[in-house]
């Protein structure tokens, strides 16, 4: 081909969402995280030999929701198998997962750019263990892990570009937060993600050659993982090369994609149905009782909140967590103005927050000082920026807001008399600025405003003191 063929991109994204479950998929071992070594295990999730699987009902459950939620058609029964193939991690040398069919299929997920991204598939299967790779040559096993139950939600691939991929991830991780299925949590492995990256010549309709890169933890190292897989994809064929299917990771000191070994195709997992496991048969019913629990996605709430005059920046970052909307529900109903509130949430309240090193469960404002806090500043009593003071000492002590103004001295002086004496001085040893704005350099008005609220030490009103220097010069 030409040097200068132009090619595009094709990528699909395998998001691998660990289940919240308190036990694992197969067995009665705890899930929580963080637990010494192969101290969660047992004789089911080591595979010994003998033992049986029982399948946690709940795991089934949580896929049923995340399928319903993403518009999946739901099989009425579905079949596990065992896909074989052996790592140190792997104590059966095979993994129970559903293959030919799969729990929930052909559902969707629309972007904010308005795209709509197909859903192949979802289906349960279980967790591998960890290797743990010492300096040396020395290699460990954790498999506290293993037989954590997972829903594997496979996109078509209908990505065009990384950030659309990024998009998609954050997306869906908002979706299975609301769901209350997973937390989220790419640091710890809880969401991992593996992406399925082919170019092509621009316009062809075949599809080139895919890399798998595997197991993403960020939505940065996501981004460049695909944006540099397309640039090596792309001159490796411009050079008259070829690309082959393969595993890739991603290393974020270089910046770069390296081979782990060569993909297989499924014949190569000797794929066969579990002999131990029977049909998965989900009725009507349990479908139905499913349905009416989904609680309203993050796309719906943030669009009732764009209804309601929210900005649409604020709203996507209002929902974006679901504990944070919850918050503003419980808020909204005590303001006058929500587009005011949801602001004040996603800059004020966060940067508090932040500054106070406090997730939103340990903070201590309760919405009704919240509100309070926004009708201090409304009436002209508290100003903006001691209002962020006063918001920082709200969520670490739990304090009503006019208590901590009080307190601190923050509010702010609303006597007239109080405030023109001290604008009087301010215009007295500025005459210069005076007669410029009397000669039309009214821009001038939020340099003596400025002034006064010096001279206040940032407790005079400053629309009070504005209206006070027109009275004053005219």
């Amino acid at each position: 081909m030409s040097a200068a063929t132009q090619y595009e991109p094709t990528i699909g994204l395998e998001v691998h969402a660990q289940l919240s479950t308190r036990t694992k998929i197969f067995c009665g071992c705890a899930t929580s995280f963080g637990a010494d070594p192969n101290t969660h295990t047992c004789p089911v999730c080591l595979g010994m030999p003998g033992v049986l699987p029982v399948l946690n009902r709940q795991a089934v459950e949580f896929a049923l929701r995340a399928g319903l939620a993403l518009g999946c058609t739901i099989r009425r029964e579905s079949i596990f198998s065992r896909k074989h193939y052996f790592y140190p991690d792997l104590p059966k040398g095979y993994q129970i997962t559903q293959y030919e069919e799969p729990i929930c299929e052909h559902g969707q997920l629309t972007l904010p750019s308005g795209k709509v991204i197909r859903i192949l598939r979802i289906h349960l299967e279980e967790d591998a263990g960890k290797n743990l790779h010492g300096a040396g040559s020395e290699s460990l096993v954790d498999l506290n892990r293993a037989g954590t139950p997972l829903i594997e939600i496979v996109s078509e691939p209908d990505l065009a570009n990384a950030q659309e991929a990024s998009d998609y991830l954050k997306a869906l991780r908002a979706v299975v937060m609301y769901l209350g299925i997973n937390d989220g949590n790419l640091e710890e492995g809880s969401l991992r993600c593996d992406a399925n990256v082919s170019v092509k010549p621009l316009g062809a309709a075949k599809l080139g050659t895919r890399a798998e890169l595997k197991n993403m933890n960020s939505f940065r190292f996501l981004r460049a993982a695909i944006e540099h897989e397309i640039e090596r994809q792309s001159g490796l064929l411009r050079a008259g090369g070829t690309v082959v299917q393969e595993t890739r990771s991603y290393d974020p000191q270089t910046g770069v994609t390296r081979s782990l070994r060569v993909k297989s195709d499924a014949h190569d997992y000797r794929y066969f149905p579990e002999p131990d496991l029977p049909v998965l048969g989900v009725d009507e019913g349990w479908i139905e009782r499913v349905r009416v629990q989904l609680p309203e996605l993050p796309a719906a709430r943030a669009q009732r909140y764009v209804g309601a005059g929210v900005g649409e920046s604020e709203a996507a970052l209002l929902t974006d967590e679901r504990p944070l909307a919850d918050f503003f529900d419980l808020t909204a109903p005590l303001v006058k103005d929500q587009a005011k509130l949801a602001k004040r949430l996603v800059n004020e309240f966060q940067g508090a927050l932040h500054e106070q090193a406090l997730t939103l469960a340990e903070q201590r404002a309760t919405p009704r000082a919240l509100a309070d806090l926004l009708e201090l500043v409304e009436s002209g009593a508290l100003s903006s920026s001691a209002s962020k003071e006063v918001l920082g000492e709200m969520v670490k002590t739990g304090q009503a807001p006019a208590a901590i103004a009080e307190a601190k001295g923050l509010r702010q002086v609303q006597d007239e008399g109080e405030t023109l004496a001290i604008l009087d001085a301010v215009l007295a040893r500025s005459a210069p600025e005076v007669e410029r704005y009397r000669g039309g350099k009214t821009q001038l008005l939020g340099f003596f405003v400025g002034e006064a609220m010096k001279a206040m030490k940032g407790k005079g009103n400053p629309a009070l003191i504005g209206e006070l220097v027109k009275k004053k010069l005219g």
